[in-house]
């Protein structure tokens, strides 16, 4: 098993009805993910582009779609993701927010990316 970082970020399509429902599902992993060992870096959701802010390279480049709102979250090691993985399953409120959250989620659909950090020249 790694010792190396797990970063994940998890990239959700929102439904428009369910922005709110959405925060409140951001707000209960949050604390889930803390609770276990993780560092949450929080939720990210779409916002109105700054007046001017034109894109680096013209032609490669596009604005995202509007409906993205993504996750990010590291855990220190692969023991300590599993682990998580493990106690989260039996954890009350994630027990509870699967059952409020799981038969109509706040979004249409999510991909899940396991991330590693370049190295950093100094």
């Amino acid at each position: 098993m790694s010792s190396m970082p797990v970063t994940c970020e998890v990239r959700y399509r929102l439904d428009s009805k369910k922005r709110m429902e959405f925060e409140a599902y951001a707000e209960v992993w949050v604390r889930l993910i803390e609770r276990y060992g993780g560092t949450h870096h929080g939720y990210f959701m779409p916002r109105e582009k700054p007046e001017g802010a034109g894109l680096s390279f013209p032609g490669a480049g596009a604005d995202g779609a509007g409906n993205i709102a993504i996750a990010l979250f590291t855990f220190p090691d692969e023991p300590t993701y599993l682990g998580y993985r493990a106690s989260v399953a039996a954890d009350p409120d994630s027990i509870a927010a699967n059952a409020r959250f799981g038969a109509d989620p706040p979004f249409k659909s999510y991909e899940r990316l396991f991330l590693r950090p370049l190295p950093r020249s100094e």
